[in-house]
């Protein structure tokens, strides 16, 4: 069935006016969490800053949208950028325990574990797609050891304002684990370095990565086992195995390889957005994502077929990480589009769906009133509630809409 593109859709793809506006309206709600942000920064040389802040800042808003422990002096040198850090509630902690198949979960302002290994990454839901996301900056190498290990543990849905985990979801997280890397930037663009390499680029290979000083985790050996390249999606594909090293005989225990799959778009500039001729491909790279994140081929027909106590042992639709250089510009466009094309029905909707009530309500308040129709605007707003910085510019919100009304036009 034919589907018709929305009144407040139809709009702005017309008006570069009513793009600035969105844009303009979502900015100044922005500034408001800067400034929150800032009053509980832990830099040194911001102290005098700090304290400005702190004289304007509404307490209940510092708390709210703390970067303490992401700008804690032991926690700075993970960061990619000085002024791109998660929140302390939505941040993604990395348990201790994360090879031995303890489960982890996000942090609530509640629940916050300040002891669990630092990752500049996120937990953010689609508003209205929703589904969970990991939104991360591209791994340092300091931190790829961090990042890998959330790959090697099980993870939950989040579990945010005391809200309970249906008994499902508790079961399944014993099992569900992250299957699907996305990375929106190529390592270097314009001569400049934005991403590290943390896979070898030839098929066969393996490099040993060791954890962050202050953590005596195992190695862990990656290896590349396939890569093939997508002329229609502009992307790569690569499938790469992580074992731990074993305590005892100091190799790779190829028995605990944990296998995911990673998919490099290769069109998205950074600080701009694809041409127009290439908004086609990022529109079928949305629909390889989430079709490739359900594909269980690549894992052994065992592991594929077997279940605990009932439970599949690959969780047929679990969290996607994705990220770009800072992991907030391209990688908030890209879950924008992911959320509204499943709002819309161009993607599946999730398995197990989280409704955005889930999360704390925004001591902002509403959006203005004449956003509240507006589905784009809503989303990049929610976003920017759980990662600050969520779709940097003017630009990326017009490619929002742009591929959004593209996929309506291109019903059959």
């Amino acid at each position: 069935m034919s589907r018709k593109p929305p009144a407040w859709l139809e709009t702005a793809v017309k008006s570069d006016k009513y793009i600035r506006m969105v844009f303009i309206d979502l900015e100044e709600r922005e500034v408001k969490r800067d400034a929150a942000r800032n009053s509980t920064r832990h830099r040194q040389d911001n102290e005098f800053m700090g304290h400005a802040y702190r004289r304007v800042v509404d307490k209940n808003h510092a708390t709210h949208y703390s970067i303490a422990i992401a700008t804690h002096p032991s926690n700075e040198g993970s960061n990619r950028y000085t002024n791109v850090e998660p929140y302390d509630r939505s941040r993604v902690i990395v348990q201790s325990t994360a090879l031995t198949g303890a489960p982890v979960s996000p942090a609530s302002s509640e629940q916050l574990d300040p002891h669990g290994r630092y990752l500049n990454a996120s937990w953010v839901l689609e508003k209205f797609g929703q589904k969970w996301w990991i939104a991360n900056q591209a791994p340092l190498p300091n931190t790829a050891h961090a990042f890998l290990s959330v790959i090697l543990q099980p993870v939950t849905q989040p579990q945010v304002s005391g809200t309970a985990l249906p008994p499902f979801s508790r079961e399944i997280s014993r099992t569900s684990r992250v299957r699907t890397v996305v990375q929106l930037t190529r390592n270097i663009e314009d001569g400049r370095r934005k991403a590290d390499a943390y896979f070898p680029t030839e098929v066969g290979r393996s490099v040993v990565l060791r954890a962050e000083s202050g953590y005596n985790g195992p190695p862990l050996a990656v290896k590349l086992l396939h890569t093939n390249s997508h002329a229609d999606t502009s992307s790569i594909e690569s499938i790469i195995s992580i074992s731990p090293f074993d305590d005892i005989t100091k190799k790779p225990n190829e028995g605990k390889a944990v296998i995911f799959r990673h998919l490099l778009y290769l069109k998205w500039p950074d600080h701009g957005v694809p041409e127009p001729e290439d908004t086609d491909s990022l529109l079928a790279f949305v629909h390889q994502v989430h079709r490739l994140n359900k594909d269980l081929s690549i894992y052994p027909a065992h592991q594929a077929n077997m279940t605990v106590r009932g439970v599949p042992e690959l969780d047929p639709d679990p969290p996607i990480m994705v990220g770009c250089s800072a992991g907030i510009g391209r990688t908030g466009s890209f879950v924008v589009l992911s959320s509204l094309l499943r709002h819309f029905g161009f993607l599946d909707a999730p398995i197990r769906p989280s409704p955005s009530s889930v999360l704390k309500p925004s001591p902002l308040g509403p959006l203005p009133d004449n956003l509240t129709s507006d589905l784009v605007a809503q989303e990049v707003d929610s976003l920017r509630e759980q990662r600050p910085g969520m779709v940097q510019r003017p630009e990326q919100v017009a490619l929002i809409y742009q591929v959004l009304m593209d996929a309506f036009m291109s019903q059959t």
